[in-house]
C-alpha cells in the first residue's frame, strides 16, 4: 500500500503535530504516511506578522504543493488558517481540540499578576509576544491591577522565545498552551492564561486537516479524524473572526466553549474580544444559546455577536483589515 504524503512545515511544533496527526491515520486507516517538510514564507521572514500580512502566511506554500500534486494531505493550526476555503480544497477534518488557553514561562516561576505588580529594577516587567490580541488583552490585565507592563514584540521557535527568558532579556513570554505540550514542555509553563481573563485566538489549540476536494475517497478516509463539537466550535469563532473582517494577526480573541448539563453538551457559549494594543479600549461581547445542530447554526452565532461588536465599535479598535 502506497505510503501518503503528508505535507508539514519544518518547525518543531509543526512537525510533532503532523506526527501526531500521521499515527492517528494510519491507526484509523492502516495507511501508512510519510512526511514532507514544506518552507512556508511565514517560516523564513523575520519580519512581524502584522507587516507580511499575517493571514495564511504559514499555510500558503502547503496548499500550493497541495494542488500541485506534491502531496496527498496537510496539517495546519487552525489559527493560522484563514477563514475564507478555497472551494479546490476540502477541510476533511478538525481533530479534538486541544488546550485553547495561553501560557505563560516566567523567570522565577512566576505567575502574570505576581510578576506585573513586582516589575523588574529598571522598571516595568518585559514581557515577549509576537501577538497584537495577546499585546492587547495583557496590557488590558496590567491596566486592571494599576501596574503597566513592557510588551516586547518577538518572533522564532519556541527555543527562542523561551530563550530571552532564560537569558534575562525578558521576564516572560506568552506562547499556546497546546504547543508546548504537544513538544513536551508542558512542565515550563509558570501561568495558564484563562479564557476569562484572556481569549485565545480564533482556533487556538485545534488542527486542521486539509485535502484536495477532487479526492472524495481521501476526503472520506480523513473525515474520520474529526471531531464535531470540535468544528462546530471554531466554526463560530472563525466565523466572528471573518465577519469583523479581520485576519489572524489582528488583535481580535473569540473562544466557543461548550456548556454541560450533567454529561451531556446542552449549549454554546461564544465569547469575543476587540483591544487596541495599548489595552486602554476593549469591546468584549458574549453570547450563550442552545448547543447548534449543525456548522451553519455555529455560522450563524458568530455572525450575531460579530454585529453586536461593530455596533460597539469593534472596526475602529482593530488596525488591520483583511486583505
Amino acid at each position: 500500500m502506497n505510503a501518503l504524503r503528508l505535507g508539514t512545515r519544518r518547525s518543531q511544533l509543526a512537525m510533532a503535530q503532523s506526527r501526531g496527526v500521521a499515527d492517528e491515520v494510519t491507526r484509523l486507516t492502516g495507511r501508512p504516511v510519510e512526511l514532507v517538510e514544506i518552507t512556508t514564507y511565514g517560516d523564513v521572514s523575520r519580519e512581524s506578522l502584522v507587516s507580511i500580512g499575517g493571514t495564511g502566511v504559514f499555510v500558503s506554500a502547503l496548499r500550493d504543493a497541495l494542488l500541485a500534486g506534491e502531496i496527498d494531505f496537510a496539517v495546519h493550526s487552525l489559527k493560522d488558517l484563514p477563514t475564507s476555503q478555497p472551494v479546490e480544497l476540502a477541510l476533511a477534518a478538525v481533530p479534538p481540540r486541544a488546550d485553547p488557553r495561553d501560557a505563560l514561562v516566567a523567570r522565577d516561576g512566576l505567575g502574570f499578576e505576581t510578576l506585573a505588580m513586582a516589575g523588574r529594577a529598571s522598571g516595568p516587567a518585559r514581557i515577549g509576544s509576537g501577538s497584537p490580541r495577546r499585546i492587547s488583552q495583557l496590557n488590558a490585565w496590567a491596566r486592571s491591577l494599576g501596574r503597566e507592563i513592557e510588551m516586547v514584540p518577538i518572533r522564532g521557535n519556541v527555543d527562542t522565545r523561551i530563550g530571552f527568558v532564560r537569558s534575562g532579556e525578558l521576564d516572560a513570554v506568552v506562547l499556546a498552551a497546546a504547543g508546548l505540550r504537544r513538544l513536551g514542555r508542558g512542565a515550563e509553563i509558570t501561568d495558564f492564561l484563562a479564557p476569562d481573563t484572556v481569549l485565545p485566538a480564533p482556533g487556538q489549540g485545534a488542527l486542521a486537516v486539509e485535502c484536495a476536494a477532487s479526492r472524495p475517497e481521501l476526503v472520506t478516509q480523513l473525515a474520520r479524524l474529526d471531531d464535531p463539537h470540535t468544528r462546530i466550535a471554531v466554526a463560530a469563532e472563525r466565523t466572528l473572526l471573518a465577519d469583523l473582517e479581520a485576519g489572524c494577526s489582528a488583535p481580535v480573541g473569540a473562544f466557543a466553549d461548550l456548556l454541560r448539563d450533567g454529561q451531556t453538551f446542552t449549549e454554546l457559549r461564544l465569547r469575543g474580544v476587540v483591544g487596541t494594543t495599548d489595552g486602554a479600549q476593549l469591546v468584549q461581547l458574549s453570547t450563550t444559546g442552545p448547543l447548534p445542530g449543525s456548522v451553519d447554526e455555529a455560522v450563524a452565532m458568530g455572525r450575531q455577536l460579530a454585529d453586536e461588536m461593530l455596533a460597539k465599535g469593534a472596526a475602529g479598535l482593530m488596525g488591520e483589515r483583511a486583505l
